[in-house]
């Protein structure tokens, strides 16, 4: 990737780039304030093959769906075809009756491409409907984001998401988004798959299969435009930037020009969602891990900034002071997170923001670091707000059920195939896919809750509900202090308060 410009920050890269949280907590009307304001409005890439079909399913609010689909046809007529007959699929005029279940959208499941390349390593893809239908949900994601602004907007993907990510970047791409932020795992494929995908031509991105050895060869998942006859004029490569908690990662990327980005998110261990988990490991009197972070867990800011490319500070940068403060110790800007989830225009359900925002105003927020939640096993902030399932009594009463997929992972099964399995999957599915049982313990299916926390949530055949997660930062310094002296009938503060407060200060 042509990385001559990366060697220094250049004017127009934001100094305020927002988070891109959850499912659809960074959603396209949220990021659009953001970058119209001049900030960078970052959407969130993950699960939007879900949460399309059931916005379409709920009528399609607005028509944002159809006009966006309608732009995708618009510049790939070779789309028009498999777009509508999605649409056709899953829109319901007017919406589905309350209390009726959304249909299910099948998980991303791979199948195997045959003779694709001579050698051990194999390579896969999503079937055709799914191929389409990540891309297009990338794609109106982006699109809408950007949609009667000029400002650059960008999208942030999970590297532990891997199996629809390639065709999710190719369909963000299509849409100009003009920065891409990977985490969550090592993002060193991406800068040579941005690259060919500029080029509409195929990339692909290794994922991890148990139960494979090492005469297995590598597993790649592809993404091939040809196969829907897209393409067209070269694309401008969006900016990527690497989201990063360690000095070590940051260099090993950067030492390579075949993975080196154009810049740096560096995360610390307060920020949202998922984190490292310590370097050391530490257990209470009941035998349950402690997450303690020292100053060995923290980046050395200092030794990126030696690295020359831009870098962004993440996880308690929430303010004008810190901003200032990540400034002077040579970074471009900040990622703020939990200030855009908390305001007015993120994606997060009004009901629950309103909880916990006033749990905020209170005093009475707690945000704990979760070693066992996550089916990923890394540790997954979570906030205790009343309905979530960060209660007890929430979470033992859900019937575990695994029918999204996201964070699954492949296995390979006796026959040459891959199986996927969960560790938040029913306790036996789970053991008899070759899983072990105490991986089990405390894990939750963020994947449902995650939809429900963005007011989508599934509603099963018997009426049951899922409950939602709500996931921020451990610095809540600065959204307490937007809630002080809210109009009359406000219960948060806008994003566009939040972006002058970092600005100007509170």
């Amino acid at each position: 990737m042509n990385t001559d410009n990366a060697l220094a920050s250049v004017p127009n890269d934001p100094s305020i780039i927002s988070g891109g949280m959850g499912v659809r907590i960074s959603w396209w009307v949220m990021s659009r304030i953001v970058s119209m304001m001049g900030g960078l409005g970052v959407v969130s890439g993950t699960g939007l093959e879900i949460v399309y079909p059931r916005l379409l399913q709920d009528g399609d609010p607005g028509g944002n769906v159809r006009r966006a689909f309608t732009e995708l046809v618009r510049r790939q007529p070779s789309l028009a075809g498999p777009v509508w007959e999605l649409f056709d699929k899953y829109y319901i005029e007017g919406g589905r009756p309350p209390g009726t279940p959304y249909k299910a959208v099948p998980p991303c499941r791979l199948t195997r491409i045959e003779n694709f390349k001579p050698g051990p390593d194999s390579f896969w893809e999503l079937p055709r409907e799914m191929q389409v239908l990540v891309l297009a949900a990338n794609f109106a994601e982006v699109w809408l984001a950007k949609e009667g602004h000029d400002k650059p907007v960008g999208i942030n993907f999970l590297r532990k998401v891997e199996r629809p990510l390639p065709w999710a970047l190719y369909g963000a791409m299509l849409a100009g988004a003009a920065y891409v932020l990977v985490g969550a795992g090592s993002p060193d494929e991406l800068p040579a798959m941005i690259e060919k995908l500029s080029r509409h031509e195929p990339a692909s991105m290794s994922f991890k299969v148990y139960g494979t050895s090492s005469d297995s060869g590598n597993f790649y998942a592809a993404v091939r435009p040809a196969t829907l006859d897209a393409g067209g004029e070269p694309l401008a490569a969006p900016r990527f930037l690497a989201i990063v908690s360690s000095y070590g990662l940051a260099k090993a990327l950067y030492d390579d020009p075949a993975t080196r980005p154009y810049g740096f998110v560096v995360e610390g261990s307060e920020a949202g969602g998922h984190s490292a988990a310590p370097s050391k490991k530490c257990f209470g009197k009941d035998g349950r891990q402690l997450l303690v972070y020292t100053e060995a867990d923290k980046a050395d800011i200092a030794a990126i900034a030696g690295i020359g490319l831009p870098f962004w500070l993440a996880g308690g940068y929430s303010s004008h002071a810190r901003l200032k403060a990540a400034q002077a110790a040579g970074a471009t800007g900040i990622q703020f997170g939990t200030l855009a989830a908390l305001s007015a225009q993120s994606g997060m359900s009004p009901a629950d923001r309103s909880k916990t925002a006033r749990l905020l105003a209170a005093g009475e927020l707690e945000v704990r670091n979760d070693p066992l939640i996550s089916p990923t096993g890394f540790p997954f902030k979570v906030a205790q707000v009343p309905g979530t399932i960060s209660e007890p009594e929430v979470y033992q009463a859900r019937r575990r059920v695994c029918d999204m997929g996201l964070l699954q992972v492949a296995y390979l099964k006796p026959d040459g195939t891959l199986g996927y399995r969960c560790p938040a999957e029913p306790v036996e599915t789970f053991v008899a896919k070759g899983g072990r049982v105490q991986n089990t313990v405390g894990r939750g299916c963020l994947c449902n809750a995650l939809l429900s926390a963005c007011g989508l949530p599934q509603v099963r055949a018997d009426g049951y509900v899922e409950p939602p997660v709500v996931t921020l930062g451990e610095d809540l310094a600065a959204a307490k202090e937007l809630l002080k002296d809210l109009p009359a009938g406000h219960d948060t503060y806008t994003i566009g308060r939040a972006i002058m407060s970092l600005r100007k200060g509170a």
